[in-house]
């Protein structure tokens, strides 16, 4: 294969195989820079300059699954747990709108307190309150709980594959399937959520044919949003003492996905910034457009401890907007950011 011929067919569709993908995601850090320059391109031509925000709120903690990497998982007893109330959940939403922001995002682990009759009251009164679209990310819930979100007003839902190896996603989600994680997303597809998924970069055992099944895998169900970020070890979980992904590594995934998906939403996350400084606005170019500040109250963020060392613990968010978004010459997007995808292309123009 000659690198200067499948960025070329990367430039025009996007439309790479398999062995191009792998073939890619083994270049040198060099020929990377070159990849990483084609995806920004890309991220201008489609989506354009603006970063839409989305304000993050994590409202709770607790968490059923027991996920081998995740520092929330249900064995850790290290873990402070919390759930905050209704009330202030929708009033830190209504904090986030008042910022200017569009859209708020609910993320919380797998907990059963929240049924899907409160979530549908939550969700109702952010849209009462705020006007703004609501995206959820709480895990896998039945066809019917998804449903009543969606009829409450959830505009958007975010549920990582993590991998597409379904042998991988075993070892790392006991008792579940990736079978059951793809069944979630077609459920939320029908439904007529803004769809979002994504994966892990370095995890133990991953190949880079399971990253470039990964990115088939977004590209086939026309993801709305795609989250990419490094696998960072967390203390007292299984997989707390072996190495984690580097900022490199999940840079040049984030460029790939830009690239095969052409106009997803996708964020610099909160992981590549907790392993690089800047590693937010290396993402933003290397074809990202979205950035998520983290609105959950101190006293309760301080305990959402999915990883070690996450960057935005002590970071104002408004101070990030002004100081570093501006300061790659990209500007701030107005309004919530919808998909530009399919039907959202035609009602949210």
């Amino acid at each position: 294969m000659v690198l200067k011929e499948i960025l070329s067919k990367a430039q025009h569709t996007g439309n790479l195989s398999k062995e191009e993908l792998v073939f890619l995601l083994t270049r040198t850090a060099d020929e990377a820079s070159a990849i990483l320059a084609l995806a920004n391109s890309v991220r201008r031509e489609y989506v354009g300059q603006a970063v839409y925000l989305r304000g993050l709120v994590e409202f709770s903690n607790i968490c059923t699954g027991n996920c081998t990497y995740c520092g929330l998982r249900r064995e850790n007893g290290n873990v402070h747990r919390y759930r905050m109330p209704e009330a202030e959940i929708i009033e830190t939403a209504v904090k986030i709108a008042e910022n200017g922001i569009g859209t708020v995002v609910l993320q919380s682990g797998e907990d059963p307190y929240f049924t899907a009759d409160r979530m549908v009251s939550i969700i109702k009164n952010i849209k009462k309150h705020t006007g703004g679209a609501v995206t959820l990310s709480i895990g896998e819930r039945p066809f019917d709980d998804y449903k009543a979100m969606r009829e409450a007003g959830a505009d958007r839902f975010l549920l990582r594959h993590e991998t597409a190896n379904p042998n991988l996603y075993t070892r790392l989600h006991p008792g579940k399937s990736l079978k059951e994680r793809v069944r979630c997303l077609a459920d939320l597809r029908t439904l007529g959520y803004q769809v979002g998924t994504g994966c892990m970069v370095g995890l133990p055992g991953q190949t880079a044919e399971d990253l470039a099944d990964d990115l088939l895998f977004i590209r086939s169900i026309d993801a709305d949003m795609v989250g990419i970020g490094p696998f960072i070890p967390s203390p007292d979980t299984p997989l707390g003492n072996v190495p984690g992904g580097s900022v490199d590594a999940a840079l040049r995934m984030v460029a790939l996905a830009r690239i095969v998906t052409r106009d997803a939403h996708i964020p610099a996350t909160t992981a590549v910034g907790s392993i690089d400084e800047s590693g937010r606005e290396k993402a933003l170019m290397a074809g990202a457009n979205i950035v998520m500040p983290n609105y959950t109250p101190l006293k309760y963020r301080v305990d959402y401890k999915i990883y070690p060392n996450k960057q935005c613990i002590n970071e104002d968010p408004e101070i990030y907007l002004e100081n570093r978004i501006e300061s790659i010459g990209r500007r701030i997007g107005k309004g919530p950011g919808h998909s530009l995808k399919g039907a959202f292309r035609k009602t949210n123009t």
